[in-house]
């Protein structure tokens, strides 16, 4: 059966798609655009480097504290600012984690603790603002620490 506006071909549910020819056929799109996830350390003197989180990670507590922080965020962050800055975070769950709030105290100089930190919103966290000046074309999540 054929539609006239829509120049659509409806088949029986038995009629295999090799079957139809190609310029018949509805073509799909992916229904979800792929998006990037940083982190990042932002100061009034200096921006850290922009940390991309491995394509397909799961950020958990875990993977936070292991990866993003311990081999590179709070390392970059001692190389702009030396050894004095305060730590801040967004709400997000593997920042607050308590394992998490555990490696701030003691490897960090001053922590401000999960009750003070802004909610998970780009309207009150400079980080976005800060991402978002070097952000490219693409979607863009962010994980951050200021200073």
């Amino acid at each position: 059966m054929r539609t006239g506006e829509t120049n659509r071909l409806y088949v029986s549910s038995t009629v295999k798609k090799k079957q139809v020819a190609a310029e018949r056929l509805l073509r799909t799109r992916t229904t979800f655009r792929q998006s990037v996830m940083v982190s990042v350390g932002v100061s009034k003197v200096a921006v850290t480097d922009l940390i991309f989180v491995d394509l397909g990670a799961k950020v958990n507590g875990a993977y936070y504290r292991g990866v993003l922080l311990s081999q590179q965020l709070l390392l970059m962050m001692r190389d702009v600012s030396g050894e004095f800055f305060i730590f801040e975070q967004d709400s997000a769950p593997a920042h607050r984690a308590r394992d998490t709030v555990r490696l701030h105290k003691i490897a960090t100089p001053a922590f401000i603790p999960p009750d003070l930190w802004p909610p998970n919103s780009p309207d009150l966290n400079p980080v976005d603002y800060k991402i978002m000046e070097r952000r490219p074309a693409a979607s863009v999540s962010v994980t951050g620490a200021q200073h």
